[in-house]
């Protein structure tokens, strides 16, 4: 398994779960940006207001479809149009096992990520036995059947990449593609 495999994963939630408590990367950046790119639900690319390079960001608490998943060019674009043009406020409290800083971020005050739940176009991130930040936004989209709960039986994405890997864009013709 790549990153550390099992073992090495679960040290760093556990690690990220005790500086969670402890307070400690709360608040660690917060600055003003407008996003460049949205390549899938969870993912987006901001510059930075005040300057400086370009930042690749993952929405924290959410988990959207791959973009090769059943819901994922609409989990895309549904992101795209709530970031579009807009001045986002952004939080980043971590970085994830790729590099990106796992951010909330708002429009208008608003958190995108408990938006995208609500509209069924991303899973509140699961930990362990906790069903995640925005269990209650994916209650009631489940209830609606908005979205992704639309299908009878919607696959988590994690579950997703376990079977199949990540996607990719491929650059000879557009199309998505398995790793």
């Amino acid at each position: 398994m790549c990153n550390g495999g099992f073992k090495g994963k679960m040290l760093r939630w556990l690690v990220a779960g005790v500086l969670l408590i402890s307070g400690v990367g709360a608040g660690a950046e917060v600055f003003l940006a407008r996003a460049t790119a949205v390549p899938d639900g969870d993912t987006l690319w901001v510059q930075p207001q005040a300057g400086g390079a370009p930042r690749k960001l993952r929405l924290q608490g959410i988990d959207a479809p791959e973009i090769c998943q059943h819901g994922g060019v609409a989990s895309r674009d549904a992101l795209r149009s709530l970031v579009d043009q807009a001045l986002l406020r952004v939080d980043v409290r971590y970085q994830d096992d790729y590099g990106r800083g796992l951010a909330r971020i708002q429009v208008d005050g608003k958190d995108v990520g408990a938006r995208l739940v609500a509209d069924g176009q991303a899973w509140s991130s699961r930990w362990r036995r906790s069903p995640g930040p925005y269990a209650a936004q994916e209650a009631a989209a489940r209830a609606g059947g908005l979205g992704v709960f639309s299908q009878p039986q919607p696959e988590l994405p994690r579950n997703f990449r376990r079977r199949n890997g990540s996607c990719y864009v491929s650059a000879a013709d557009g199309s998505f593609k398995l790793k």
